[in-house]
């Protein structure tokens, strides 16, 4: 017997918020709410599920794969369970050339993760990332809206213990 997944659908406050967003495109341009469609998915549970996505499509009259290539086109939509913590540290030239590989070699070892993976203790997953831009603030690294910039191993220690707390 084949196992059906449960349909992922808004709660009646984020349900509200959606139409309200869709009501700011014109008619027939309903697809530009998309993105913060899907940053609502997330922020109710906590990843873009692909349940969700095909839900948003319906709100929106389109077809899942529409919103599928958004998905995964942005680094912020995360496509598989994160943990409570999501770091994106930056993998470009400045960010490495200014220390960033010896910290944030030393950051996957303090969390007990590598690239694209979580923490034992859910609390932590690392994601790199092409850019930051915040070149001459490097290294660095991002959680939600607050970037972490000129890291060193202490910082990270810091910041890492006070987020466990």
């Amino acid at each position: 017997m084949l196992e059906t997944k449960p349909r992922i659908e808004f709660t009646p406050e984020r349900l509200e918020r959606a139409k309200e967003i869709i009501t700011h495109y014109p008619e027939g341009r309903q697809k530009s709410a998309l993105l913060p469609l899907l940053h609502l998915l997330q922020e109710q549970e906590g990843w873009t599920p692909a349940e969700g996505m095909d839900y948003i499509a319906e709100l929106l009259g389109i077809q899942p794969i529409e919103v599928y290539e958004v998905a995964t086109f942005y680094t912020m939509y995360h496509l598989e369970p994160v943990g409570k913590h999501v770091i994106e540290y930056c993998r470009t030239g400045p960010c490495m050339l200014m220390g960033g590989e010896e910290v944030y070699a030393h950051l996957k070892q303090k969390i007990g993760a590598q690239d694209g993976e979580t923490s034992a203790d859910k609390l932590f997953t690392i994601k790199p990332v092409e850019c930051l831009a915040a070149c001459g603030w490097g290294p660095c690294f991002q959680i939600r809206e607050k970037y972490y910039t000129h890291l060193t191993i202490e910082k990270v220690d810091e910041i890492i213990d006070e987020l466990k707390k």
